[in-house]
């Protein structure tokens, strides 16, 4: 019982079921009163959120859609707020990241199924890499404007976080680069079959 009540225990638990809550399913059944995870890509996430949305209730989709960023991002962000607030040391907050993560693209909820990361990912790296995260994020606005993809837009934003963190020196301060591998190589690999279907020239584009 006293293993539950550790205080890393708690975060990290914490983190996963926090990560696990599924947002964009919840708005789009409240709101637009159909269930993502049986139309469009499946997914959970904000993408496939204004795709179906899109389908019945145009105006309402993008709402809903930026929605779901905000609120999957914030999943890891509030609660590595807390433990930050609260002492915590810097290994305890990258665990706490990638257990967020871990939790949206392997939700309890949803038996170990998910979204992709990438909202969840830009909200962790944002409070504990935010410099990096900022040039990532302008990569996948920029990318998203003009290629009009979302997944390698987000794909693109992704690598631009790595590669920023890896040449500032990051400032992970747990003496390893492996947390922040760790994430990347989850929404990478939630996205393979986004990958290739971009090989094959198939991947659909968002369209305003």
């Amino acid at each position: 019982m006293d293993f539950l009540l550790n205080f890393n225990i708690l975060f990290f638990i914490g983190a996963y079921l926090a990560g696990s809550i599924p947002f964009g399913m919840l708005l789009a059944s409240t709101f637009a009163g159909v269930n993502i995870k049986e139309h469009g890509s499946k997914s959970i996430g904000a993408t496939n959120v204004l795709r179906v949305v899109k389908e019945t209730n145009p105006s309402l989709a993008k709402k809903l859609s930026i929605a779901t960023v905000i609120l999957d991002a914030l999943k890891g962000t509030i609660v590595l707020l807390i433990a930050i607030s609260l002492g915590a040391e810097q290994s305890t907050l990258w665990g706490i990241a990638v257990l967020a993560v871990l939790g949206h693209c392997y939700s309890i909820f949803l038996s170990l199924e998910g979204g992709k990361g990438v909202a969840t990912g830009l909200g962790v790296f944002l409070v504990l890499i935010p410099i990096p995260t900022i040039i990532g994020a302008a990569v996948w606005v920029f990318c998203g404007k003009v290629l009009k993809i979302s997944s390698l837009s987000s794909l693109l934003g992704l690598t631009g976080v790595v590669i920023s963190a890896i040449f500032l020196n990051n400032g992970l301060e747990v003496g390893s680069n492996a947390p922040m591998y760790i994430i990347a190589f989850v929404i990478y690999y939630k996205h393979i079959p986004n990958i290739i279907r971009l090989v094959r020239g198939e991947e659909g584009k968002i369209v305003n």
